[in-house]
């Protein structure tokens, strides 16, 4: 596997080839900013979350994050900016984001981009209604699928719900030969 660490400002993308799945949230947090670690909010859910869905055998925490590379997944953000909540980014930041997140997936060609949340999805593929699950659309030659952001602000899935979300996305792939 060649893994690579592409920085953006604050948080590192963890990236390689023959990768699975890329979880692609939406912005980094301003603690996983200054700790450098993706997803390391105290009421983020998102480890707890591919471990109870069946990504991983054990629970990896923010700062072990680079070990995801061992269960065939990565991690990016469609924006780089950090803020503390999502909904301070514009529609424009996800729009010309896009292209570059095209040719970093383009790159390390993932099997499937997972968007954490349908508000970057949404903007950079300028769709006004997104589902859960599968797209019909590529990003960088990936196939994509829309789960439901792990966030604690997001409290309008609990923790089983989204393990149960994100299930669906890992029984799709065990269905794709590797």
């Amino acid at each position: 596997m060649n893994a690579s660490m592409d920085v953006a400002p604050g948080l590192r993308d963890i990236l390689a080839t023959n990768l699975r799945v890329v979880f692609c949230g939406i912005n980094p947090g301003l603690k996983s900013a200054v700790l450098g670690h993706h997803f390391a909010g105290r009421g983020n859910r998102f480890w707890k979350t591919i471990h109870l869905a069946g990504f991983t055998p054990q629970e990896i925490t923010p700062e072990n994050g680079e070990s995801i590379l061992v269960y065939r997944c990565g991690l990016t953000t469609a924006v780089d900016r950090a803020t503390s909540r999502a909904d301070e980014l514009s529609r424009d930041e996800f729009e010309s984001a896009g292209s570059g997140l095209s040719a970093k997936i383009a790159r390390y060609s993932p099997t499937y981009t997972a968007f954490l949340g349908k508000r970057a999805f949404s903007a950079i593929f300028r769709r006004k209604l997104v589902s859960w699950g599968e797209q019909d659309v590529l990003l960088g030659g990936s196939k994509t699928w829309v789960l439901p952001n792990p966030s604690g602000l997001n409290r309008s899935f609990s923790l089983h719900q989204l393990a149960r979300a994100y299930s669906e996305l890992r029984l799709a792939l065990d269905g794709v030969p590797r």
